[in-house]
C-alpha cells in the first residue's frame, strides 16, 4: 500500500509537551504468534512478531512487526522531508511492503490498578479502559526450560479457550501476551489445548538505563534551514516507536474513549476511508489532504483475498 499525506507546514510544526506519570521499562520479551483464523485452511495460519514490554507494575503489548514498519516510515518520511526543505507544502509518500494485516491493537495492563486499557490509532490515538480480568489459573507442578529460562505450567479457561502457560517465578512480572497475565512469574509461553492460538517465546532482553532512541514518539525530527532542528507532528498514521524507549507510558493526546463508539469510528472508517481521514483532518484544524492508493499489482495478478476469520482468538460464549 502506499500513502500519499500532503501537510501543511504553517499547521504542522509544533512542538508538544507530554506529562506523563510512566513506570520504567526493565524487559522486552519477543514472541511469534501463531493464530489459525480459518479453520478450512489450518495449513495457513498468521504468524506475527509480537513483542510485550514490561516494568514492575505496567506492561505493553504490540505488534513487534507493527514498530519495525513505523521505523521504517520514519525513514521514509525524514529522507523525503530533507529532499523538499523550503517548500511551504510538503508531500509525502509512504510506501509499505505489508502483505498481511498486522495486529493493530496494543494491550497496556497496569496490575497495581487491575486496568487494561485498549489502545487503538484511528488518525487520533483512542484508548478503552476495562478492568483487568481475573484470570482463574491453576498452577501445576509441571517444570519446563524455555532457552534456558526455568519455567511451571499452568492452565485456565479464558475467553472460551483452554490456556497452558509457562511461567517464570525468577522473572517476577504478572504480565504475559495479549490479555494472558496474573501469575506469579512472567509468562513465557503460552498456547491453547488445540494449538490454534500460540504465542511462541522467541527472545527476552533487559532495558539499559541509557536506552538511546533516536525518535520515540509520533514527532518527526528533520534539520531546518538554518541548522537548528524542526518537530513535525505527524496525523493519520502510525509513526510512534516509543514502546522501544526506556519508559512503559500511556500516549498523552490519546482520546479515551468507549468500545461501542470506537467500533462506530471503525465502521466508518472502512467504508470510506479517505474521507473518514479527510474529516477527522478537518476537524483538528489541519490544513492538506491525505489519499491512499493501493500498490500496483503485477499483469495477471488476481485481487487480495480478504481474510477469512471464522476462529477468533475470543470465542463468544454460547447463549
Amino acid at each position: 500500500m502506499k500513502l500519499t499525506l500532503t501537510i501543511c507546514l504553517a499547521t504542522a510544526l509544533t512542538i508538544s509537551a507530554k506529562a506523563q506519570s510512566p513506570d520504567k521499562a526493565l524487559a522486552r520479551v519477543r514472541y511469534t504468534f501463531t493464530h489459525i483464523q480459518d479453520t478450512t485452511q489450518r495449513d495457513k495460519p498468521k504468524t506475527e512478531n509480537m513483542l510485550l514490554v514490561t516494568g514492575k507494575n505496567a506492561s505493553v503489548y504490540t505488534s513487534y512487526d507493527k514498530l519495525n514498519q513505523a521505523l521504517n516510515t520514519q525513514k521514509q518520511i525524514q529522507e523525503q522531508m530533507k529532499n523538499q526543505t523550503g517548500n511551504s507544502n510538503i508531500k509525502i509518500e509512504v510506501k509499505s511492503e505489508m502483505k498481511v494485516p498486522l495486529t493493530q491493537e496494543d494491550y497496556f495492563f497496569f496490575a497495581n490498578e487491575h486496568k487494561m486499557i485498549t489502545k487503538e490509532r484511528l488518525f487520533n490515538n483512542y484508548l478503552v479502559e476495562e478492568t483487568a480480568p481475573q484470570i482463574d489459573w491453576k498452577i501445576l507442578k509441571d517444570t519446563m526450560s524455555f532457552s534456558g529460562i526455568a519455567c511451571q505450567k499452568a492452565t485456565t479457561n479464558f475467553k472460551g479457550r483452554n490456556w497452558i502457560a509457562w511461567f517464570a517465578t525468577e522473572i517476577p512480572f504478572q504480565s504475559g501476551p495479549w490479555k494472558l497475565n496474573g501469575l506469579p512469574g512472567l509468562i513465557v509461553e503460552a498456547y491453547d489445548e488445540k494449538k490454534e492460538v500460540k504465542f511462541t517465546f522467541a527472545g527476552l532482553e533487559n532495558v539499559k538505563d541509557d536506552a538511546n532512541q533516536a525518535n520515540s514518539g509520533d514527532d518527526i525530527k528533520i534539520a531546518s534551514p538554518n541548522g537548528g532542528v524542526g518537530v513535525v507532528k505527524m496525523v493519520g498514521i502510525d509513526v510512534s516507536t516509543s514502546y522501544l524507549g526506556p519508559e512503559i507510558k500511556l500516549p498523552a493526546d490519546a482520546i479515551k474513549t468507549t468500545r461501542k463508539e470506537l467500533d462506530k469510528l471503525k465502521a466508518a472508517r472502512d467504508k470510506d476511508p479517505q474521507g473518514f481521514m479527510q474529516a477527522q483532518m478537518a476537524a483538528s484544524g489541519m490544513q492538506g489532504s491525505f489519499k491512499a492508493n493501493p500498490a500496483p499489482r503485477p499483469a495477471g495478478s488476481t485481487a487480495i483475498t480478504k481474510v477469512e476469520i471464522n476462529n477468533p482468538i475470543e470465542i463468544p460464549e454460547k447463549k
